[in-house]
């Protein structure tokens, strides 16, 4: 267990899974909480290579796009350390290319593909969504990607197939976060792990995604590929992907073993369930200062609310 004094977190890094082990500096952590997220030290990165998508106005949303900015410099992505600049700062380490995708399990045409061939098998479209993670903030992001649903039914899974598990990248030299020592976090059992159910990786909303913005994904937002479920906390967008994998059983995910009474499977965007250390009914937009009230399923209710039916959603958190 890493224990810090609480003279040591720095506010980038409030009411993250840090906390976690340092229970007494959780009050001065959510009462932090308020502010505004200071400026990362590290400056936005530049544009990217280019990568064009038609926009598909379906998925459009009447709030503004976070800036790039934002998106590029206040991150989570534990591989590469538990404060919010870490991505950014470390982003340089990631080598998204070459890289390989192993596709396989229960399916009928198993295959490793190369990511570029990967990303030209369909059409790339935008998609503006809002993402909302489980700390009480949210952006809205302009993501480029195709379904994963074209993806699935392209390596046709058997019956066995119920659940579709993600790995992602494990290699410290690349991802700091994963080093054993004293001075990294490594209470993860690396690599990182998620998963969907069939169902919700067929939905229309789940998206295979390599770029946004305009461009390919920055190393800090989950470069090369990553997956974004807009309907769930942002967790569960499982980031530099390097296999993807049709299961029987229910994987068991990377959170859901560092923390199984704070993070369920299915993490839906649930304001009527409280995280054990905060509420979850309202957020607040990176770039605002005033709290919004949080949306059920993260305002997908429409689309997905039918996955769902007959479940209790208090229980399957």
């Amino acid at each position: 267990m890493l224990i810090r004094h609480a003279s040591d977190i720095a506010s980038s890094e409030i009411t993250d899974y840090q906390l976690y082990l340092n229970r007494r500096s959780f009050l001065m952590g959510m009462a932090a909480l308020v502010l505004s997220p200071t400026r990362s030290a590290v400056a936005a990165p530049p544009a990217g290579a280019p990568l064009s998508a038609a926009r598909n106005e379906q998925f459009a949303l009447e709030d503004s796009p976070t800036s790039f900015e934002n998106i590029t410099t206040y991150n989570n992505f534990w591989e590469f350390g538990p404060n919010k600049d870490d991505p950014a700062r470390l982003a340089h380490l990631l080598k998204p290319r070459p890289w390989t995708v192993q596709v396989d399990g229960h399916v009928a045409r198993p295959r490793r593909y190369d990511i570029d061939e990967l990303a030209r098998l369909f059409p790339l479209e935008e998609r503006v969504y809002r993402l909302r993670c489980v700390e009480g903030w949210s952006m809205v992001i302009p993501w480029i990607g195709y379904p994963l649903a074209s993806l699935v039914k392209r390596v046709e899974p058997t019956s066995k197939a119920r659940f579709v598990e993600f790995t992602t990248l494990h290699d410290p030299a690349q991802f700091p976060g994963q080093r054993k020592s004293l001075l990294s976090f490594s209470s993860l059992d690396w690599p990182y792990v998620e998963g969907l159910r069939l169902d919700e990786a067929l939905h229309s909303l789940t998206l295979l995604t390599f770029g946004l913005y305009g461009q390919v994904l920055p190393n800090q937002d989950g470069a090369p590929i990553r997956i974004v479920a807009p309907w769930k906390y942002g967790f569960k967008s499982a980031k530099s992907i390097v296999r993807i994998r049709f299961v029987s059983e229910q994987p068991k995910t990377a959170w859901e073993k560092a923390a199984p009474s704070e993070y369920g499977f299915y993490s839906n965007v649930n304001p009527a369930v409280d995280h054990p250390r905060w509420s979850q009914a309202t957020e607040r937009r990176i770039g605002e200062f005033r709290r919004r009230k949080t949306l059920m399923f993260n305002g997908y209710t429409d689309q997905v609310a039918a996955l769902y039916t007959g479940m209790d959603l208090q229980r399957n958190f």
